[in-house]
């Protein structure tokens, strides 16, 4: 049974749970606590660079997210794959989740955390910039899908669901975007999403910026 090194908080090991909760796989949670030295050296000892999520299955470490959603999908198959062999637009979404919907969203949670002298308003800026261009765009690339590549749900979705909650917990999904808001309640309401989203509720204390938006 693989084991998952992972927080419940982080939104790249909430990508990897969505894919497990999904498919019904079987695994073993392993929480890490960065801040504990202990758990920082374990998890570096699997993956030098320390950070979650990682995977250990058949005594293979598997870093990185979406290989670790690519390896669950051939290794322990479920129902429906999550990355199909035509997965060019699944591959292309999930990396405009990751890159510019969470990475905007994080540049805001870093300026946040960052000591008094080291904040700027200018990166906080390009970050809001960027996550509104992001919106608008996402608003004309779903319209007509029920998911984010199309009628099936997918890693696509996988990454979308922390990337979209964390993002509108620091600027708001605009009214005005009907395609994306439709979009992110059926993501809100899938069982997988809605169990990622309740075991991470008890952790919603760390985040440095209060809500800006209704969240679930």
């Amino acid at each position: 049974m693989p084991t998952l090194w992972m927080h419940p908080f982080s939104s790249y090991c909430q990508k990897v749970l969505i894919a497990l909760y999904e498919n019904g796989t079987a695994f073993t949670p392993r929480l890490v606590r960065l801040e504990l030295p202990e758990d920082r050296a374990a998890l570096a000892a699997l993956w030098p660079l320390a950070r979650f999520p990682v995977l250990v299955d058949g005594g293979e470490a598997i870093a990185e997210s979406s290989i670790i959603i690519e390896h669950l999908d051939r290794a322990h198959p479920g129902p429906a794959p999550l990355v199909p062999a035509d997965a060019l637009e699944v591959r292309f979404m999930d990396r405009v989740f990751d890159l510019w919907v969470q990475g905007p969203m994080q540049a805001m949670v870093n300026d946040a955390l960052a000591p008094a002298g080291q904040r700027s308003p200018a990166r906080v800026d390009r970050g809001r910039g960027d996550l509104a261009t992001a919106y608008r765009w996402l608003e004309g690339r779903l319209a007509g899908r029920d998911w984010a590549a199309g009628r099936a749900f997918s890693m696509a979705d996988c990454a979308a669901a922390p990337a979209l909650f964390y993002a509108h917990w620091v600027q708001p999904i605009p009214a005005d975007l009907p395609v994306l808001n439709g979009y992110f309640r059926r993501l809100m309401a899938r069982p997988s999403v809605a169990r990622v989203v309740d075991e991470a509720r008890p952790w919603r204390h760390l985040h440095p910026i209060a809500p800006a938006g209704d969240l679930p």
